[in-house]
């Protein structure tokens, strides 16, 4: 059997990329550790020092895992110190600790039956948006076009402001497009529904690419959420991922798998979908084709800014570049604390985390979407995700026109009611209108859950008041 190719990441490079310079004492730090070496390299502070003697670290017993995390005489306490806490409070390497790295390396091969070849590596980064962001910084040229599942984690310059009550609400949404917003590109909406992103529309887009942009070479990458979409909460079936890898051959695009959400699936139990990293050899008998981005913010914290990509040398190097010139690395302390715990976990105790935590967020979904068809049925329609911490709700006001823009009615009406939730028109790359309504019930108990329901049927009933005494006005001068 001949050997499964690796794409040529050359060509998808920025020539941006070409101008981050690798650092002469960095280079050669990983010298550091051949046998009999004395280094007189790096300008580490003396470790003592440091005021700190150790971190200690409670665990709490209530999620799966948890108990046998340290592997240590007190199962609930996780220590930092001596050689550990050296390492966690010094200068580490750009592409974050080794040790960490291996650990990640071996939990890919394990989850996405990827054998360690040489051909893919994994780098931390300071949470997975920073990677996203630098990936697309080192892919994306003037003149180029970027595939961009729609509606996507949102979009800026939409802001709240309006006093509700005694509060004033200043609500800014930030996230994938908002950086995208300084990358030189120009972005092409690719059609997602109730399951994910939709091939068809990709392949219609693509198809008539020399006619609707003559000229201009074809988009080189597809940005995509999988598993529990920010903000549909869709989870793209295994069927339609073969579909976008064969497209991503046939018309030579990268494919950036933005897949926090994976581990938070609660659907049935073994039809979730594998990844794009996982299915690229077996359906086009190649490598390197897709970005895979991870992130420990849903599963273990948000505030520790911890991600990995992982994907072909070229591109990590090119993303490190960018870190080794700007911030050196990603944080060792928050580094050393996720390794200390996966490893006293090891994957399936990892695993069995995320699964409890799955199970959490199924809950609180069952009670949401409970308290939602008490209120809103007939007022509002959505599909039940399988996988993250939204519902996208789409608001039935005016019979006449099914797919009026719920923006005013969200962030003015709704806000004046003392409700705050994300209007569709935020995760539109180019602002177009939508009726959805994205809901987060993450952090919500029921009694506020139902309470914001009572509100949002409200302002829906009156919105459908306003809009039949307009339309009944329209009749009226029509007939007069």
């Amino acid at each position: 059997m001949s050997p499964v190719p690796t794409i040529d990441i050359g060509p998808f490079l920025s020539q941006k990329s070409k101008l981050w310079k690798n650092n002469g004492i960095r280079s050669l730090m990983v010298l550091e550790d051949n046998p009999g070496m004395i280094s007189l390299l790096v300008g580490r502070p003396n470790s003592s020092t440091f005021p700190f003697e150790s971190i200690t670290l409670k665990l709490k017993p209530t999620l799966a895992g948890l108990p046998s995390a340290t592997g240590g005489a007190d199962p609930l306490t996780l220590t930092i110190e001596n050689e550990d806490l050296n390492e966690a409070l010094q200068y580490g390497m750009t592409s974050g600790v080794p040790r960490l790295l291996d650990w990640l390396a071996n939990f890919q091969t394990r989850v996405h039956k990827r054998v360690l070849d040489g051909s893919w590596q994994v780098n931390v980064g300071s949470g997975s948006q920073e990677l996203i962001y630098r990936t697309c910084d080192i892919l994306m040229n003037d003149d180029d076009f970027l595939l961009i599942e729609t509606p996507v984690y949102p979009y800026v310059h939409f802001v709240y402001l309006a006093v509700t009550q005694f509060l004033l609400v200043d609500a800014r949404f930030r996230g994938t497009l908002g950086f995208l917003a300084a990358v030189p590109c120009t972005l092409i909406e690719v059609n997602a529904d109730s399951q994910g992103l939709n091939p068809a529309n990709l392949e219609t887009i693509l198809s008539r690419w020399h006619h609707t942009h003559p000229g201009k070479p074809y988009p080189k990458a597809l940005y995509t959420i999988p598993s529990g979409s920010n903000p549909t909460g869709a989870s793209i079936p295994e069927a339609r991922k073969i579909e976008v890898l064969k497209l991503a051959k046939k018309y030579n695009f990268l494919v950036l798998e933005d897949d926090a959400y994976a581990f938070l699936y609660y659907g049935p139990e073994g039809q979730q979908a594998r990844s794009y990293f996982a299915l690229e050899v077996e359906v086009n008998a190649e490598k390197g084709r897709v970005v895979r981005f991870d992130s420990f913010s849903k599963v273990v914290s948000s505030g520790m800014r911890l991600g990995y990509i992982t994907a072909v040398p070229g591109i990590c190097n090119a993303v490190g570049l960018i870190t080794l010139n700007t911030n050196l690395h990603t944080p060792t302390v928050t580094q050393i604390m996720a390794y200390k715990l996966l490893a006293g976990w090891g994957p399936d105790g990892f695993l069995a985390h995320c699964a409890g935590v799955a199970v959490f967020y199924r809950s609180r979904r069952d009670m949401f979407e409970r308290v939602a068809r008490k209120h809103l049925s007939g007022l509002a329609e959505w599909t039940t995700p399988v996988a993250g911490m939204f519902l996208y709700i789409k608001l039935l006001v005016h019979a006449s026109n099914p797919d009026a823009d719920s923006w005013e009615l969200i962030s003015t009406k709704a806000v004046a009611k003392g409700i705050l939730a994300v209007p569709g028109r935020a995760f539109m790359p180019l602002r177009g209108p939508t009726p959805f309504v994205r809901i987060s019930f993450s952090i919500i108990d029921e009694d506020e859950a139902d309470e914001a329901c009572r509100r949002l049927r409200e302002v829906i009933l009156e919105a459908r008041a306003e809009a039949e005494a307009a339309l009944d006005d329209c009749h009226l001068t029509a007939y007069v």
